[in-house]
């Protein structure tokens, strides 16, 4: 049968799905680093903008220097970034010029291939960023074909935007993204075929999430056509439920099926370990084999918005409201033009269901992402917006305010503003981010490499223990350790 490379998908699209995409940081990552690399992944899905304002926003961690330990810690492991194109952590589409440091700055940290996901499937929103991304430097492009269940969305659609990407030199490969877990068995056989057909020698590799059980079943259908290059997994606890197929059980089954897959079964074990010790140590939930659910295919909703949603209602004690919430969701999505699930829209849609079903009356309240996606600034929708519906949200003060807001200041405006002094890195965190989060971690000293999940429950305690001011002297004793924090003392 065919060789089936391993794309790892665990410390971004795994911790996004199960873990609430808060679930890592610099020394959680670090410490499993050396291992992963052992394993002989093809490539690592690592980060994107997003998980870069995380790391300065939740754990003071310069990404930067992440992306730097990590690509000294896995030399043989090719780091990944995901990208809608021309942004950066806002979202707003920034100066190309912007962008063009952005892609630079990547580079030169270690990221050696870049995801260009556009999802209104504007090819020439993608071949622009593309083309500013290999002008600098030599890391691999991939082209993102996101799957959704549409009027629109037909085989045919996929393979024409595909077609008009593999013509340019700018796009290396490309992958089927199913963020939702939509793609059934049967689909994959027809669509596949009709995207490799349009690409031709050009790799292409399968992306399907678990959410309603398709993406083990789908991921060895596409692998069984003998032409997928890479299927894209998770390790251990971040593997299954509305994230990518578990990795171990993955690998057996394609060599079930006749597949060659090259890997080190003993470090993908310890890889997978390592992520069950931390999900036991810190409490996190873990990733489990889901049940086919239909009502999926109707709503769309990837399973890390639906779990944010039901959590805001149940802090506004209206969980009783969440069915109808889903119910609405599915009518905001075909009532907005059926847009793609998948960031920033399963939460702009979402968001506005729960507005219509817990406000005044629907549409009465509108957020300004949805404001800004009827008036196309995050491009045009596949299928227009229903007219009386564009115009119940248009018909406010805000869109008029929307409409004449700034765009995404110039380079130039941005460097006259911040100095040009000022080094590449910090510059472009600051043009995005509060300046107080920026400033927190750059007064942060360099981000720790290790971390021991048993001893997590243990530091985490001494340091509450240490925020009570009772609690001068603490000493714990057990056979073979004491440990004493005194009054004073900081815990790192």
């Amino acid at each position: 049968m065919a060789e089936i490379k391993l794309v790892d998908v665990s410390m971004r699209d795994g911790n996004q799905s199960i873990w609430g995409a808060t679930g890592l940081n610099t020394a959680q990552m670090l410490e499993i680093a050396g291992t992963v690399d052992r394993v002989g992944f093809q490539t690592i899905d690592f980060i994107s903008s997003t998980f870069m304002a995380i790391a300065v926003r939740y754990y003071q961690n310069n990404p930067w220097d992440l992306i730097r330990r990590a690509r000294i810690a896995m030399p043989n492991s090719p780091l990944q970034f995901i990208t809608t194109g021309l942004r950066f952590i806002a979202w707003q589409q920034a100066d190309p010029e912007f962008m063009r440091l952005v892609y630079r700055r990547l580079q030169l940290a270690g990221i050696r291939r870049f995801i260009i996901l556009d999802p209104m499937h504007d090819p020439d929103a993608v071949l622009t960023a593309a083309k500013i991304c290999r002008e600098e430097g030599e890391a691999e492009i991939m082209g993102a074909l996101t799957f959704t269940l549409s009027d629109v969305h037909t085989d045919e659609f996929y393979a024409d935007f595909a077609r008009k990407l593999a013509q340019s030199p700018d796009i290396d490969l490309f992958y089927l993204k199913d963020p939702a877990g939509l793609m059934s068995p049967d689909r994959v056989k027809t669509l596949a075929p009709a995207v490799k057909a349009a690409i031709g020698d050009k790799p292409l590799e399968i992306h399907a999430h678990c959410t309603i059980g398709y993406g083990p079943i789908t991921s060895l259908a596409a692998a069984d056509l003998g032409f997928i290059s890479a299927v894209h997994v998770a390790a251990g606890p971040l593997g299954n439920g509305s994230s990518l197929p578990e990795a171990e059980r993955m690998v057996a089954n394609l060599r079930e099926a006749g597949h060659n897959v090259d890997i080190d079964d003993k470090a993908l074990a310890q890889y997978s370990q390592y992520f069950s010790r931390m999900a036991k140590a810190e409490g996190r939930p873990v990733g489990t084999p889901q049940s086919f659910d239909a009502s999926f295919l109707r709503h769309q909703i990837a399973g890390g918005v639906m779990t944010t949603t039901l959590r805001q209602l149940q802090e506004l004690k209206l969980e009783h409201k969440f069915q109808e919430v889903i119910e609405e969701t599915e009518r905001v999505r075909d009532e907005l033009g059926q847009p793609i699930m998948v960031t920033p829209f399963p939460q702009m849609v979402m968001s506005q269901a729960l507005f219509n079903v817990i406000g005044k009356g629907r549409y009465s309240q509108v957020s300004d992402q949805v404001l800004r996606y009827v008036m196309g600034k995050f491009g045009h929708p596949t299928r227009a917006v229903d007219p009386e519906i564009e115009a119940a949200i248009m018909d406010r003060p805000r869109a008029r305010e929307i409409e004449n807001e700034p765009t995404f200041p110039t380079y130039k405006d941005l460097r006259k503003k911040f100095g040009h002094d000022m080094d590449d890195e910090e510059f472009l965190l600051r043009a995005v981010m509060p300046d107080e989060q920026v400033d927190a971690m750059m007064a942060n000293s360099r981000s720790r490499a290790t971390y021991t999940p048993e001893a997590a429950p243990l530091f985490k305690l001494l340091k509450e223990l240490a925020t009570r001011p009772e609690a001068s002297d603490i000493v714990i004793e057990r056979p073979g350790l004491r440990l004493a924090l005194h009054k004073g003392a900081s815990v790192a």
